[in-house]
């Protein structure tokens, strides 16, 4: 079996201008939501958008909620309520 280039696959993905501006975006909700005291660092908490970013969601409070991890990516198990 053939080695995976992990490297390429970093900059192929993770460092593709779209990617970088969607992770600015979850990091600056984290950031809005831990200076309203609603989650700091190091707990089980994240933060949820209501509607993806990827399906045009945004920062708002309105589309803000606090989840556990465990809530929060569940849904990629079942997909319940996600299309």
């Amino acid at each position: 079996m053939a080695e995976r280039d992990y490297a390429k696959e970093y900059r192929e993905y993770h460092a593709s201008p779209e990617q970088k501006k969607k992770r600015a975006l979850r990091n600056a909700a984290r950031r809005k939501l831990e200076a309203q005291g609603k989650v700091s660092k190091g707990d089980n908490k994240e933060v949820d958008h209501k509607k993806p970013l990827r399906k045009g969601g945004g920062n708002g409070d309105s589309n803000l909620s606090v989840k556990s991890a465990k809530d929060n990516r569940g849904w990629r198990k079942n997909k319940k309520g996600y299309d």
